[in-house]
């Protein structure tokens, strides 16, 4: 069997929905949103790991476009721009109506599906985003992002970040009722990048299915970033799901002591370890020349696939690359036209194409739908929060 080619022909039927793309901080970082000088209608190869024909090639059918902001941005800077990234995120959508279809729904999805247009979500990524304002959190969902990470690689006020040090041990009073007022709203709640206590704090509030837009598994690579087993197998419970993501290190063990290496040599660059301008990528290129990096593979991310499926079961997994939010990537999947490679993979691995179907298309479908539906039914009830941090955490933050 040509396990490519049956791979590209079930993408063209059941499309990857991906979780997590950052184009939109590529554009700001690169060329301060010209998208002349980064037209993604052209060949963006060596600059970009993602364009249009390239989306095409990868069988990409739904993207959540990340509408990240750093969290050295605070208070209303930050706010505005996550306001920036929205305002990039619906000039790309108009540039380019042939390929790209907004969408804040399920249905819309699928409408884009049949359409033979990339559905084009948003989602922010970090609490930061919102100030502290749950007003904030109504608008950014008027606006049309239909997921928020409760926190990026920093704590925030109200919650816990993988990445740095404990503090609240998961969320605040504060942070329960972000969640809950997420809930109310349809905005899925994303735990990539959350401490643990926060998986756990934000799975036993949700009344919605939870996601990780971009999250590996621990088991396989023992990353903070991860997911551990006991939060994976409490997935089905509430319904949610689970994306593997492709960065190197979160995914290789060999790679996480040699990136922390790739990183301190950015910031003694004077350059933000997450920044992929051509600059900074000459800088990794020439670290990498003198210290040879250790490679990720498609094996490697089907390798927590494997692992996902059978710990929160094949209804709760799907795919979340990070693209254009990482300097480096798996060999096999170089950039967003490497789905199909991953696919054939899994393919020679024995997954059925109906366990194949769920992972790129229809669990990210249905976690959204469910989503919506909790919405109505928390709108008959009550109404809009307007509880504030200082109400709430009052105590804690004097």
């Amino acid at each position: 069997m040509d396990h490519l080619a049956r791979a590209r022909e079930l993408l063209a039927a059941h499309p990857v929905v991906d979780g997590h793309n950052d184009l939109p901080w590529a554009l700001r970082e690169q060329v301060g949103y010209d998208l002349d000088a980064r037209d993604i209608a052209a060949d963006q190869r060596g600059l970009l790991h993602t364009d249009l024909a390239r989306l095409r090639a990868g069988g990409v059918g739904g993207q959540f476009w990340s509408v990240y902001v750093r969290t050295d941005l605070t208070g209303d800077a930050a706010v505005s721009a996550t306001l920036e990234q929205i305002d990039i995120v619906a000039e790309l959508i108009a540039r380019y109506p042939t390929h790209l279809r907004r969408a804040l729904t399920a249905d819309d999805l699928e409408k884009a599906r049949a359409e033979g247009r990339i559905a084009s979500l948003m989602g922010a990524e970090g609490g930061h985003s919102i100030n502290n304002s749950l007003g904030t959190l109504r608008a950014l969902h008027t606006l049309g992002v239909r997921y928020m990470t409760l926190t990026h690689n920093d704590n925030i006020d109200w919650a816990d970040s993988a990445t740095d040090l404990r503090r609240l041990g998961g969320l605040s009073a504060f942070g329960h009722e972000v969640v809950r007022e997420m809930n109310r709203i349809g905005m899925l709640v994303d735990l990539s990048h959350v401490a643990d206590g926060v998986m756990r704090d934000a799975l036993a509030t949700s009344t919605a299915p939870v996601i990780f837009s971009h999250s590996s598994a621990r088991a396989v690579c023992d990353h903070p970033r991860n997911i551990p087993d006991d939060v994976l197998a409490a997935l089905p419970a509430n319904g949610g799901v689970a994306m593997a993501t492709f960065v190197p290190k979160f995914v290789l063990p060999a790679a996480v002591a040699w990136t922390q290496a790739a990183d301190r040599n950015m910031r003694d660059h004077g350059l933000h370890h997450l920044d992929t301008t051509p600059q900074a990528m000459r800088i990794h290129e020439d670290f990498e020349a003198a210290h040879p990096r250790p490679q990720a593979t498609v094996e490697t991310i089907a390798d927590h696939l494997d692992h996902m499926r059978a710990v929160a079961g094949v209804d709760h997994i799907g795919i979340g690359g990070d693209y254009d939010g990482t300097a480096f990537t798996p060999y096999g999947l170089e950039d967003v036209s490497g789905y199909p490679n991953l696919i054939a993979e899994l393919l020679r691995r024995n997954w059925s194409e109906g366990d194949l179907a769920k992972l790129t298309w229809q669990n990210a479908v249905r976690v959204l739908r469910d989503a919506e539906a909790v919405a109505r039914d928390e709108q008959s009830t009550r109404g809009p929060s307007h509880a504030t941090i200082e109400e709430l955490d009052g105590g804690r933050l004097r």
